[in-house]
């Protein structure tokens, strides 16, 4: 079996089945999930805004246990189903070389907040008032496209002081590092269970001329908390993950990685899961300081007690 293909499993939906979708898919997917908008509107000029339906894809490694994980996950898709109806589930064979090129033909430089700029690593920034984060995803995900990211951008420049450091939870392709680092962050350390995302990360901040105060490790909450890596604790903790999981990192222990007087900026949150996440916020001591929300996506920043 060709160890460099994967079978996508992608279902076009609105805002409100993407968690639950995703969920069932990352059951079976080792490389997580990817929720992006459908489409990139076209503004007056080059400029792009993501816009339509979610598109919730996850990427299945084809080897000898394929079939039976393709069975087990259609099974889990009906059952959802069941529950609330579903569209069709699209499958696809794809490789490496083509993993991104769907988005490469759609992805247009997006503007964020008042300075940042996202766009792909090919296109050169036609905006000098603007700070560029250029991205190339490979086979982690975090493009920009998606409302959650874009939350996550504003709450970064609304927050992040000069010569802040940062904790980004679930850094994916380092799109939020880099960009604090950009920002003026001192240092930005990056923890991902994913193997691959090191190696997508480490390439992008390259990509961006990034060279120092950025560290990637292979981890999440529990390991950073237990002083396995350099840094324990920053100013600034960022997590963008959708809610059930955050929830699972609160528990673990992710409001210990706040330093005194820091302060957690969370994203990927639906709006119908605020007050299940809130809830848990209170067991742990945070008070919320800032609510943003974009289409169906809530960004909240907190504060220790």
């Amino acid at each position: 079996m060709d160890k460099n293909s994967w079978l996508e499993v992608s279902l076009i939906v609105k805002g409100e089945l993407a968690e639950a979708v995703s969920e069932v898919l990352a059951r079976f997917a080792p490389n997580g999930v990817a929720i992006e908008s459908t489409e990139i509107k076209a503004a007056p000029d080059e400029y792009g805004e993501p816009t339509g339906p979610l598109r919730v894809a996850a990427y299945l490694p084809i080897d000898d246990k394929i079939e039976e994980n393709r069975q087990k996950l259609e099974e889990s898709l009906y059952f959802l189903g069941l529950i609330q109806p579903l569209p069709k589930t699209e499958f696809k064979i794809i490789q490496d070389k083509n993993w991104m090129e769907s988005w490469k033909k759609h992805f247009k430089p997006i503007r964020v907040g008042k300075k940042l700029l996202v766009l792909p690593a090919w296109i050169k920034n036609s905006d000098p008032e603007r700070i560029p984060i250029k991205i190339d995803p490979g086979m982690a995900f975090g493009t920009g496209t998606h409302p959650t990211t874009q939350l996550s951008l504003l709450l970064l420049e609304e927050y992040l002081q000069p010569g802040d450091n940062i904790i980004d939870v679930g850094s994916g392709s380092g799109i939020l590092s880099i960009a604090a680092l950009k920002l003026g962050a001192k240092t930005a350390f990056g923890v991902d269970i994913e193997l691959n995302a090191k190696a997508v990360a480490t390439e992008n901040a390259i990509i961006n001329d990034i060279y120092e105060g950025y560290y990637f490790e292979i981890g999440s909450v529990e390991q950073v908390k237990d002083g396995i890596f350099p840094i324990r604790q920053a100013p600034i903790v960022i997590a963008n993950i959708l809610a059930h999981i955050l929830i699972q990192l609160l528990d673990q222990g992710m409001g210990d990685l706040i330093a005194p007087d820091g302060i957690l900026l969370l994203s990927g949150i639906l709006d119908v899961m605020e007050e299940k996440l809130m809830a848990e916020i209170e067991k742990h001591g945070l008070f919320s300081v800032k609510r943003i929300q974009m289409d169906d996506w809530v960004g909240l920043a907190f504060r220790n007690k």
